[in-house]
């Protein structure tokens, strides 16, 4: 492929900004082709990872038009595209349609974003979902508390409010009996403009993501907290399942592809399985790379890179089908602090001292240095801002970080739980040494892996 040759990535989430650099690597040096982001309000660095930027907010109503206009520079040298937000999942499809090249369907993509379109699309389906053991929520959309108590007369035992366009865990709150509901409709205020849901609590206890991209499938772990607030804690890879609990999911995986319009591009559909591995329900679907490093997780796992594969996909005909046996563990931790407070990394070391609670997780495990090893490691945000120790969305978290994991005796998800208990006590003894700091002072952990 010629230089003159582009790839378009419309769109990416705030912490995908090393994939996306990753992404252009590859098309520049795999296939010698120039990369040219579109996104709202595009940074200094976005400039530095792509050959061209385009300043649009795909959620505009008339991005389409507006992106289609704006591109005449390159329509000649445009070979693939990319569709890397949740916000851009319809937008960016129609966009990629109207230029003539290779997407997903474009009329069925709102079910990846839209949670309540999803649960409508279900619903159309129900008799033919219900008939492969999954599980179809009640679900509807609300606007006040009558419409909250009406929703929770019908449903007594509880049920979970949350946002219909949002992700990270933003906004989801578990209603028990007896709760506030003007309380409830308070916390979801801020997402009431673009839709608030009420679903019936999916009775299922366990959760894991059907990843991949066209007809390459894994499955991943997810460890959420327990409580009020049901925040992703960690990743894990590959997930520990009997033959008819892979089934259930792949199963289920695979028809939530096909209501959203998935086929070649990438897809992360999250489900809650029963104890018993034969029933199962969609949490939501996405038609995007997973999060929390979950692609990083894979290449670590799989030895393949996705993200090459997700660009030789629109660039070329490479077709990905298979993944080869797992040669390792390997999960994403989210990491905290020890009570409510504020934090700034500022003056922290955060390798070493992630370095640091690695090594004592490794002596607390009998394990070896080289078997149990940092992939990546990375504060979420520079800013001093005020965190819950107890996390109510992934915005509680303060940095995020890789393992793998070399010894087969060992589950990953043990490691864990020991690796976020030491996290707490490095930074705890860090910001005890810092006297202009306010002092976390016991180490509080509501979820265990």
């Amino acid at each position: 492929m010629s230089q003159s040759s582009t790839l378009l990535i419309i769109d990416y989430n705030l912490s995908r900004v090393e994939d996306v650099a990753r992404i252009a690597e590859h098309a520049r040096t795999r296939h010698g082709a120039r990369s040219l982001l579109i996104r709202a309000d595009p940074s200094a660095h976005d400039a530095s990872i792509c050959e061209d930027v385009i300043d649009l907010d795909p959620t505009r109503p008339d991005f389409v038009e507006q992106a289609l206009a704006r591109l005449t520079l390159w329509r000649d040298t445009l070979r693939g595209g990319l569709v890397f937000s949740d916000n851009a999942v319809q937008s960016g499809a129609q966009l990629l349609e109207r230029l003539g090249l290779r997407v997903d369907c474009a009329n069925l993509a709102l079910g990846a974003f839209n949670k309540h379109t999803y649960r409508q699309s279900e619903a159309v389906y129900s008799q033919l979902l219900r008939s492969q053991r999954v599980l179809v929520p009640d679900c509807v959309g609300i606007t006040s508390v009558a419409e909250l108590q009406s929703f929770a007369n019908a449903h007594p035992d509880g049920f979970v409010v949350k946002p219909s366009c949002e992700g990270n865990n933003r906004g989801v709150v578990i209603v028990r009996p007896g709760d506030n509901l003007q309380v409830v409709l308070d916390e979801v205020a801020p997402y009431l403009a673009n839709g608030v849901i009420c679903e019936q609590f999916i009775p299922y206890r366990r959760e894991y993501s059907y990843d991949g991209i066209g007809a390459l499938s894994f499955i991943t772990e997810k460890v959420s907290a327990s409580g009020r607030y049901p925040v992703e804690i960690a990743q894990v890879l590959p997930a520990r399942l009997s033959l008819t609990e892979q089934h259930t999911l792949q199963r289920t995986g695979y028809l939530c592809n096909l209501l959203v319009g998935q086929r070649d591009g990438p897809f992360h559909n999250e489900i809650k399985m029963s104890d018993d591995g034969a029933y199962a329900a969609v949490v939501e679907p996405n038609r995007r790379p997973g999060g929390m490093k979950i692609w990083s997780l894979a290449k670590a796992v799989y030895g393949v890179d996705l993200y090459a594969l997700w660009v030789d996909t629109v660039l070329s005909d490479a077709v990905p089908v298979a993944l080869p046996p797992p040669l390792q563990q390997a999960a994403t931790v989210m990491l905290g602090i020890s009570q409510d407070d504020f934090f700034t990394p500022r003056g922290i070391d955060g390798d070493r001292l992630f370095a640091q609670a690695l090594a004592a997780t490794a002596q607390h495990h009998d394990l070896q240095a080289a078997e149990l090893r940092i992939g990546e490691f990375g504060w979420l945000t520079q800013e001093h801002r005020f965190v819950h120790a107890v996390p109510r969305d992934n915005a509680d978290f303060i940095a995020q970080a890789t393992v793998v994991l070399d010894a087969e005796s060992v589950d990953i998800r043990h490691i864990l739980q020991t690796l976020r208990t030491q996290w707490l006590t490095v930074l705890l003894a860090v910001q005890a040494a810092q006297p202009d700091r306010v002092r976390s002072a016991v180490p509080v952990l509501e979820a265990t892996v």
